[in-house]
């Protein structure tokens, strides 16, 4: 003990290198137990967490885009940092909303705690979708291959698909956006016939020769990945317009309305009939 006193300044400095202090630790203290008591600002709380938690996803899901064309160690490195913090979250917000779940609440309460325990699992998903489109962008660097031209830019209207999805969902989420929210179902079914239209032409390529089995196996995990992304962000826009403390969204008609098939065309021609 004696030896080690004169070094504390240094060790206190090493310690804060080998465990430095992170955004996620300080969002989660944000979810005080002595809110339990209040359960409006508990749940208040909660959301404004899972705001944060929609960030880094949206964020992986970009870094792990990025690397399907150009895979980099610092890329995977911030993918897995945001796919830590979204776990974390889901863990300390999960256990959060149980608590608060058994205590006595209203009805309006009581649904707003399941709807916020199902957007937390989806946001999780969506970061280990991106962990996985990493671990593609990897597979293409390790194996020394690539997508053909036609394939690229065929998943780039794929992406584009997805990431407008994204960031519908998370100003849905964040701003309690009711059309950012309805725009997010045709959008979704879009990516699903795309996906369908590239599988397709996929294996039309692969018949002419102009695409390896190897890197059409990763274009197809790609696919898959992509697709789900888009079918978790339609669960959580779908949730928050069940949410009848958003001015309106009770009352609104989704699928297959009017509006909905406008927005279906639109999409369609943005993405699929290019």
């Amino acid at each position: 003990t004696c030896l080690l006193f004169p070094q504390t300044k240094l060790l206190e400095k090493l310690a804060y290198k080998l465990v430095p202090e992170t955004e996620v630790q300080s969002k989660i203290t944000m979810l005080d137990e002595r809110l339990l008591a209040t359960p409006a600002v508990a749940l208040e709380r909660c959301h404004a967490v899972a705001s944060g938690m929609m960030e880094s996803a949206a964020g992986a899901l970009t870094d792990g885009i990025a690397c399907l064309s150009g895979f980099t160690q610092e890329l995977d490195r911030s993918i897995r940092e945001k796919e830590d913090h979204t776990d974390r979250c889901e863990d300390e917000i999960g256990n959060y909303l149980i608590r608060l779940s058994a205590l006595q609440l209203e009805d309006g309460h009581s649904a707003q705690v399941s709807r916020l325990l199902k957007v937390i699992g989806d946001l999780e998903r969506i970061g280990d979708h991106a962990v996985n489109l990493a671990e593609s962008g990897r597979e293409l660097a390790e194996k020394k291959t690539a997508f053909s031209e036609p394939a690229r830019a065929e998943l780039k209207h794929m992406t584009d698909a997805v990431q407008e999805i994204m960031a519908l969902t998370c100003r849905a989420f964040a701003e309690g956006d009711v059309q950012a929210a309805l725009l997010a179902e045709p959008l979704e079914q879009v990516v699903d016939d795309l996906k369908e239209a590239l599988r397709s032409s996929h294996i039309r390529r692969l018949q002419k020769g102009g695409c390896t089995i190897e890197s059409g196996f990763i274009w197809l995990d790609v696919l898959t990945e992509l697709e789900r992304i888009a079918d978790h962000c339609a669960n959580i826009a779908a949730s928050i317009l069940e949410d009848p403390t958003i001015h309106g969204s009770a009352q609104l008609s989704r699928s297959h309305s009017d509006s909905y098939l406008k927005a279906y065309r639109e999409y369609g021609a943005k993405y699929l009939n290019q």
